[in-house]
């Protein structure tokens, strides 16, 4: 947000000043064909990066008022998240293209020149015409600054998603083990290296900026297609004849936008086969060495092993409650809930988050491991579970990797239907709190009404 704002403001200030000023006289009808002008239009895509990464957050949003437990809808809340975003793609590209179209015929060789910095250099003339000489070097110079900032938290971004991103491949054994490991801060070594070691790379053996955007352009547009695409054709998913019918038509136009960006851009090209040829070797590597194999059987003995199946019979036996203790240690919090239990002849989860400050892109819930092969969840659910034998509880031991302890804490307490959530009292200082929230108020606010929380201590 913080700098969201100074950008947004910056770019309002260079619309303002370009009114005056906006005009049709330099523009002429198109000259060139159609398939000309389609290629321009791929080439602007990118302007679709916006939307697409506010689309990827809805995994994380509130869910809308009245939506069902297990089943949530999110439709307001992403509508007013990308309502925004959406206008600024279109209205304020449009605007900038218009005043960028209104400068003198005469400034053309120097656009062509600074096109890498166009914003800048619309703010240095509209500021220019409407204050002066001094006022142009000074405005010029603060969105100057402000792009910069704003592009370093791009980059950040990125960093952060490709270490989330190798880190659940990871997980998942569709890469190293090794690439699990963590730091003291809680973020993978060996992704964190290649986030940062391999843009690096990438920019000291390449001097083509438009070639380096058209690999981002074919990847975002790809990436826009598979989520569409899947939306699209997977029948599960509840939407009107209407909605799938529009996401039919924009998932045909952005494969003919991909196919239109590899056909011309011949580097994107190069570095998808790169990737595709690379990527599905070190994957089939990696296979490998975990033990992996592909087995083909039938379809009687497929439904019998079903993972579903499986988790149902090993279910606890139904009690009539439910309770739900997120811990952090032996703390007694957890001595309190198992008395709770054993009064309530409650069935008892035992909840331990290792949190993990990476930045996950598959959905809120991160892959998670066995507790037994993480030595402090081992040392806690082990423990607990030896109390509840000796108490007569039914104990769950449930272990989660996750970068936000109160989303999850919220999330399991839905998904397993408790009747009551038990918390510690939060010991974390001013700073941290300010820093990473208070974990109880922020469940607090999006527990549902039907779960009764309790904080002890």
């Amino acid at each position: 947000m913080a700098l969201a704002l100074p950008t947004a403001f910056v770019v309002v200030l260079i619309v303002i000043f370009a009114a005056p000023h906006l005009t049709f006289t330099h523009m002429e009808p198109l000259h060139e064909s159609f398939s000309h002008v389609w290629v321009s239009f791929a080439g602007v895509i990118l302007a679709l990066s916006g939307v697409e990464a506010i689309a990827n957050l809805t995994g994380t949003m509130k869910p809308d008022k009245g939506s069902v437990i297990g089943h949530p809808k999110v439709g307001w809340t992403s509508f007013k998240a990308i309502l925004p975003v959406a206008v600024e793609v279109s209205v304020g590209t449009a605007l900038l293209g218009w005043a960028m179209l209104s400068l003198p015929k005469d400034l053309a060789p120097e656009m062509i020149k600074r096109k890498e910095d166009m914003l800048r250099f619309l703010a240095e003339q509209y500021g220019l015409m409407a204050f002066g000489e001094t006022f142009s070097h000074i405005f010029g110079l603060i969105v100057g600054v402000v792009f910069a900032l704003l592009l370093l938290s791009a980059v950040n971004t990125a960093v952060a998603a490709l270490i989330g991103l190798l880190f659940m491949m990871a997980r998942e054994g569709d890469m190293p083990r090794s690439f699990t490991k963590l730091n003291s801060h809680g973020v993978p070594l060996v992704p964190l290296g290649i986030a940062i070691g391999l843009p690096v790379i990438v920019l000291l053996i390449t001097d083509n900026f438009e070639a380096l955007a058209g690999l981002y352009a074919i990847g975002v547009v790809g990436a826009i297609c598979v989520n569409l695409g899947s939306c699209v054709f997977n029948k599960a998913l509840s939407m009107h004849w209407a909605e799938r019918g529009l996401m039919f038509v924009t998932f045909l136009i952005l494969v003919a936008v991909e196919l239109t960006l590899a056909k011309t851009k011949h580097e994107a090209l190069f570095f998808v086969m790169c990737v595709l040829i690379v990527g599905l070797a070190l994957w089939a590597y990696s296979q490998r060495l975990s033990g992996t194999r592909t087995m083909t059987v039938s379809k009687a003995f497929a439904d019998i092993v079903k993972p579903d199946v499986i988790e149902r019979m090993s279910q606890p036996p139904a009690e009539t409650e439910k309770i739900l203790v997120s811990v952090r240690g032996l703390t007694p919090v957890l001595s309190f809930a198992f008395e709770e239990a054993k009064m309530r002849n409650a069935a008892l989860y035992v909840l331990y988050i290792r949190e993990i400050a990476v930045l996950y892109t598959g959905g809120a819930i991160p892959p998670n491991t066995n507790w037994k092969e993480d030595p402090e969840a081992s040392a806690i659910l082990g423990t607990a579970i030896q109390i509840g034998k000796q108490r007569g509880v039914t104990t769950v031991p449930v272990f989660v990797n996750a970068p936000d302890a109160a989303l999850i804490i919220v999330d399991m307490a839905a998904t397993l239907g408790v009747d009551f959530l038990m918390l510690g009292a939060s010991h974390r200082g001013a700073m941290s709190k300010l820093l990473r929230g208070n974990v109880a108020t922020q469940v607090a606010s999006s527990l549902p009404d039907n779960i009764k929380l309790v904080i002890y201590g």
